[in-house]
């Protein structure tokens, strides 16, 4: 249940300029539609505030997180708050892609859609086309500074002002009536010496967002109670129902450390007493807002924690991507159905369920239909008319689901070349086996060129404090997107291409039954085991940590995708930042053959896709040649001899072993385990602080 929020910040108008990146538009409270009264908006309230690709909106600034603008920042709003914008048009665009629907759909059991972000290309510079949409977002904090007197208030103190329509980063907010740091004594004499009154100049200061907020582990977030903390949970002394605030900076960019003052009664408290576990005593419970939904949750009683903007914990998105794969017959009928569903009713379904003409009518504008016989839309009318799974099943598929089997049919399609050559254009899916060369380390055991792939990702969530480790997770953590069970939920779809290594079973199955029995490996194990009970989140006591943390092989994969994609980095003309791994190693289990490969890949939201600089690489006089390259690299680091015999010891909780950012380490956008579980031990034959002999897969560098 939920509860409208009282905190609003203006509304504004569009500025008809082309894009090239989905357009943050900002908004009022209630049904957000800020381009709706475009024609009689104010010029000085433009809408348009900023813009941003694809991938950032997924990963960095989507729903509920806060994205900074040059002079004040937003916060996404809900999906409920884009349906006014898709209203535009008249068929809303969308993804299909079964596989990653039916994963989402365990959590999110009505979701039937994929949507692309509201956006569209523009044919030439001064095309207006796609004006009209754009996220909508809510200022957040709502509580601002002056840069000029200190002055802390509430948004409606402050004047937004977004004169110029090809500039939005110029749209601020400003104290209108600064009257600066200086005071001005009532005796002080005029500038002509006369004695009269000076002319008093109205001074506009730019008003920057107060840092400080208030959040919870159930997803909550909240401004801080600025006045209640200086008063000690008081009214003010001197009677004031709204006494004047400043925020005076002690020292900037360096935490809690300013101090609070009301210009009313001369209170003073300092920020860093929220700080720690006594800090955190002294701060009132959570209210349940939710300032993306725009609304608050009813009973939430969990204690708060003082987080800073911009803070890395402040938000954790919640994705699952799949690579599109050839889709069986199933899959399209799923596709079919799901996209009935949401164009029409059940009734309106079942009087033309048997009427395969007015069915291919209905949905030919919605889907691509090539190919698809009379047959299978008659199948997908009786799936969607189908009723949905009762929450028994739903909760049982919660319990048991992996987000390895996403990885699985991808795993399992690369282990048969011969369906390479009978692959389907619609897919996106080009792969070709490519030799090994003669001097590839023995160990991997396959090479594949991924010519052309397409990657869909989607958000189904996120959350603050403490990051979602996978989908069966208690669902509580998930903050939501909408104050309803969403339909559908935001996704993008990405082009590129990669290379893909398979290292030898038998070989990997051996060299971990060896690293199973190290003290090392002993080590890590504890190592996880302390840092999951020191989580942030209360709802880390109620997993096994033995159920997280990921097998050797794992670890042996990971970090050889690590040294790869630094290594390619410099010979396949993308930035480091702009490859990604994704890992396929799990041991064998009832329902999944083991798996032990990696593919590195670069992908782009534009619909070319990238150059083909990275799958060049998988020709096998390269590939060998940067293979061995980046291993013998990885033999010496900088920080030898102190990272080769890393390991992790009470009460150290650090979850790598012979790693650090001079060897191993990558990017945010390219790790998906954020740098964790990688030990260059397991590859290659080093040093160790106690003597022991790790098992190398790769043995020494002059084996490769």
């Amino acid at each position: 249940m939920t509860t409208p929020d009282p905190g609003t910040p203006p509304a504004g108008a569009p500025a008809a300029t082309p894009m090239d990146a989905p357009t943050m538009l900002l908004a009022s409270s209630g049904p957000l539609d800020p381009l709706g009264d475009a024609e009689d908006a104010q010029v000085k309230n433009r809408a348009k505030v900023g813009s941003a690709r694809p991938s950032a909106l997924l990963y960095t600034f989507g729903v509920g997180s806060i994205m900074d603008l040059p002079q004040f920042s937003i916060m996404p709003a809900g999906l409920e708050d884009w349906e006014p914008i898709w209203r535009r048009r008249q068929f809303v665009p969308q993804i299909d892609e079964p596989r990653l629907l039916d994963a989402i759909r365990i959590l999110l059991p009505k979701v039937r859609q994929l949507r692309p972000f509201p956006w569209q290309p523009v044919p030439h510079a001064r095309s207006a086309d796609g004006s009209d949409l754009g996220i909508p977002a809510r200022v957040f904090p709502q509580w601002m500074r002056c840069t000029g007197c200190d002055f802390l208030g509430p948004l409606a103190r402050f004047e937004y002002t977004n004169t110029h329509p090809f500039r939005p980063d110029l749209a601020c907010f400003e104290h209108v009536g600064c009257p600066g740091r200086r005071r001005q004594t009532d005796n002080q004499p005029s500038a002509a010496g006369k004695g009269k009154a000076p002319k008093k100049r109205q001074r506009r200061s730019p008003a920057v967002p107060a840092r400080y907020l208030l959040a919870c582990h159930d997803g909550h977030l909240d401004e801080f109670p600025y006045a209640l903390w200086v008063h000690r949970g008081n009214d003010c002394p001197k009677g004031a129902e709204a006494p004047q605030l400043k925020l005076i900076d002690t020292n900037i960019g360096q935490g809690a450390s300013a101090i609070m003052r009301c210009e009313a009664c001369q209170t003073t408290r300092g920020m860093g007493e929220a700080r720690g576990d006594s800090g955190q005593r002294k701060l009132p419970t959570c209210r349940g807002r939710h300032p993306h939904l725009n609304a608050f949750d009813r009973n939430c009683e969990n204690q708060t924690k003082l987080i800073m903007m911009g803070a890395s914990n402040l938000w954790f998105s919640a994705t699952q991507s799949v690579i599109v794969m050839p889709r069986t017959t199933s899959e399209q009928r799923t596709i079919l159905a799901d996209t009935l569903r949401t164009a029409c009713s059940a009734e309106e379904i079942t009087a033309v369920a048997t009427l395969p003409g007015i069915l291919r009518t209905m949905l030919d504008r919605r889907t691509d239909l090539t190919g698809v016989s009379d047959e299978d839309l008659l199948a997908a009318a009786v799936q969607a008319l189908a009723p949905p799974p009762d929450e028994e099943e739903r909760e049982e598929r919660l319990r048991t689901w992996d987000p390895v089997d996403l990885l699985v049919p991808e795993w399992e399609y690369l282990q048969k070349p011969s369906l390479f050559a009978r692959q389907e254009n619609a897919s996106g899916l080009m792969v070709t086996e490519q030799p090994t060369g003669d001097r590839l380390p023995a160990p991997i055991s396959r090479v594949i060129a991924v010519n052309r792939m397409k990657k869909i990702n989607a958000m189904i969530g996120f959350t603050r404090i403490d990051e979602l480790d996978r989908v069966a997770d208690v669902s509580g953590r998930l903050v939501k997107l909408s104050t309803r069970p969403p339909t559908w939920v935001p996704a993008t779809e990405d082009r590129g291409e990669g290379v893909f290594l398979q290292l030898d079973e038998p070989a990997v199955a051996a060299w971990e039954a060896q690293v199973l029995q190290t003290s090392v490996w002993k080590a890590h194990q504890q190592a996880h085991e302390r840092n999951f009970t020191r989580r942030f989140s209360v709802t880390a006591a109620l997993v096994d940590p033995a159920t997280r943390l990921p097998a050797p092989r794992y670890w042996l994969v990971h970090t050889l995708a690590h040294l790869l994609i630094r290594e390619m980095a410099m010979a396949c003309g993308y930035g480091a930042a702009s490859l990604s791994e994704r890992l396929y190693a799990w041991p064998a289990t009832d329902t999944r053959p083991a798996a032990a490969g990696l593919l590195i890949a670069t992908t782009a939201a534009d619909s070319e896709g990238t150059l083909g600089g990275l799958v060049a690489l998988s020709e096998p006089e390269r590939l060998q040649s940067l293979v061995v390259s980046a291993l013998r690299r990885a033999s010496r680091c900088s920080s030898d001899p102190v990272c080769a015999g890393r390991v992790p010891r009470d009460p150290e909780d650090f979850l790598h072993g012979a790693a650090c950012h001079c060897c191993c380490f990558a990017s945010e956008t390219s790790c998906e385990k954020a740098n964790r579980f990688l030990d260059r031990r397991f590859l290659l034959r080093l040093p160790t602080s106690n003597g022991e002999t790790v098992p190398a897969f790769f043995g020494t560098t002059d084996a490769v």
